[in-house]
């Protein structure tokens, strides 16, 4: 337990420091392998094991993990229980995030409709749209209001991820009043970029990308 207390105290008194996109990815990768062997009761696994099984080698397995500090023992691997804990503490996945979409088209509407989201702690809360025959309208239990009253709703409902499922043209608008409304993450699924203060955490979506980065691999098999 020692060495997970340690790893722990390291991870709270990291701060803001910068650590690969491409990192704290992979963390996610580990953390549901080793959730897997936790609950297969295998209790130790090395870093090697635990790369050979990600098809990662034993190096970036020890790089990406020790960024946040030093832990396991050597000869002994990783405990898997502390590891999940420690992994879970870092990814923030102890904690639940409340979640509010703007535009509830047929993509907004298929997130509202997203089992999956609870089982990761993220809790839809709130749902916004500026066409008034969707105002009022109720998709798994939220009900949708107007787009202006979206700042004073994030508040009372103390969201933390902003989610905006909107065309293009409208996307900056609503980028505005997620942090006018003290909103740190932002989801775009809209295609184009967005202009937000350093503090405030944007992950781009685009769908449209990501299949024309597939027909390139198919083009390139033909």
């Amino acid at each position: 337990m020692k060495s997970v207390t340690k790893f722990v105290k390291v991870v709270t008194n990291m701060g803001h420091r910068k650590i690969p996109e491409s990192t704290i990815s992979r963390l996610f990768v580990y953390l549901r392998e080793i959730a897997s062997l936790a609950n297969m009761n295998i209790r130790t696994i090395s870093s090697g094991e635990l790369g050979e099984r990600l098809n990662l080698s034993d190096a970036q397995v020890r790089k990406d993990l020790g960024y946040f500090g030093q832990f396991g023992v050597s000869g002994s691997g990783y405990d898997t229980n502390e590891l999940k804990a420690a992994l879970e503490k870092i990814l923030g996945k102890n904690k639940t995030w409340n979640v509010a979409v703007v535009g509830v088209g047929h993509l907004g509407s298929a997130l509202l409709t997203y089992p999956g989201f609870k089982e990761h702690g993220l809790n839809l809360v709130a749902a916004f749209d500026s066409d008034a025959r969707k105002i009022g309208k109720e998709i798994s239990g939220v009900t949708i209001e107007a787009f202006e009253n979206m700042p004073k709703a994030v508040k009372n409902n103390k969201v933390s991820i902003g989610v905006i499922a909107v065309p293009a043209q409208r996307a900056q608008e609503v980028a505005d009043k997620f942090v006018s409304a003290g909103i740190k993450c932002i989801l775009n699924f809209a295609p184009t970029s967005l202009n937000v203060p350093e503090d405030v955490k944007v992950k781009d979506v685009d769908l449209s990308r990501e299949l024309e980065t597939l027909s390139y691999f198919l083009a390139g098999k033909k």
